[in-house]
């Protein structure tokens, strides 16, 4: 996240007594944090396997492949996303690995979901619906009371596509994603079911905002040095990152306050998710 939400989260952790500190925040699974280290700095992302699993399996093998390292953020729009992850370093290539069906939605189960927000009927996409998060993830659902009727007991869900938030980048067809992903830099709602979302950054947005800009980017492009995951990092060299839980006391507080500040304009994608990296 940006660095003011760095600092707004040291803050609370200073503030808050040690029991509640515990319970606000919580330790990724280091297999599932992958750490991009440009040429402005540092990205660090947690992934959501729950919601993209296979496009995340594939992201994971490029990764310890090396495959991302050095290559270039080669279509960047100012106010929506920085594009990377081809070899060509123009929009045109992929891995040797075959392209992947889409993941625009999942099944999500109970408990798993923190509720911001209701939309009910008179919405003009969707009705009947819950918007919250599950983990770092924005994300839209079908009402919990639904899972009492499915086989599975869960209910349909699907991620959104606010600032931080990753994407897979595909052609034309739904079903054209390789290796190619994309950071956003805006809230871009038209994406949503319409590309697979994997992950969010959880610090170094401003990193992400920095990137140079262009369609394609003129030369010099800035790059991604080296890509790894963070259980991949050598223990002395391995940040060390914590998270705000969206399901603490400390996250209900932080979004009230943001929709009191927002009223009727308050959108999900407002909410900045406090990360603590040492």
């Amino acid at each position: 996240m940006k660095h003011a939400a760095l600092i707004a989260a040291a803050a609370l952790a200073c503030a808050a007594p040690a029991t509640a500190q515990t319970s606000d925040w919580r330790t990724p699974d280091p297999s599932s944090v992958l750490v991009i280290d440009t040429n402005q700095g540092r990205i660090i992302a947690e992934l959501a396997p729950d919601m993209a699993p296979n496009h995340i399996e594939r992201i994971r093998t490029l990764v310890q492949q090396h495959f991302y390292d050095g290559l270039t953020f080669f279509r960047v729009i100012g106010d929506f996303m920085d594009q990377t992850g081809d070899p060509q370093n123009n929009g045109t290539g992929g891995s040797t690995l075959p392209d992947l069906q889409p993941e625009f939605t999942f099944r999500r189960g109970p408990g798993s979901f923190y509720k911001v927000d209701s939309k009910g009927p008179d919405e003009e996409v969707h009705s009947s619906t819950d918007i919250g998060f599950v983990g770092v993830m924005p994300v839209r659902s079908s009402p919990e009371m639904q899972m009492m009727v499915t086989a599975d007991g869960k209910a349909p869900a699907w991620g959104l596509f606010c600032p931080g938030v990753l994407g897979m980048a595909r052609a034309a067809t739904p079903d054209s994603a390789n290796s190619q992903f994309f950071l956003m830099r805006d809230t871009k709602h038209d994406l949503d079911l319409n590309y697979t979302p994997f992950g969010r950054v959880i610090a170094g947005e401003d990193v992400v905002l920095k990137i140079k800009t262009g369609e394609p980017v003129p030369p010099p492009q800035d790059r991604m040095i080296k890509v790894r995951m963070l259980s991949d990092i050598p223990e002395k060299e391995r940040p060390k990152v914590q998270v705000m839980d969206t399901n603490s006391a400390a996250f209900k507080a932080l979004v009230e306050a943001e929709k009191a500040k927002k009223g009727g304009a308050f959108d999900i994608c407002d909410v900045e998710i406090p990360a603590q990296i040492k």
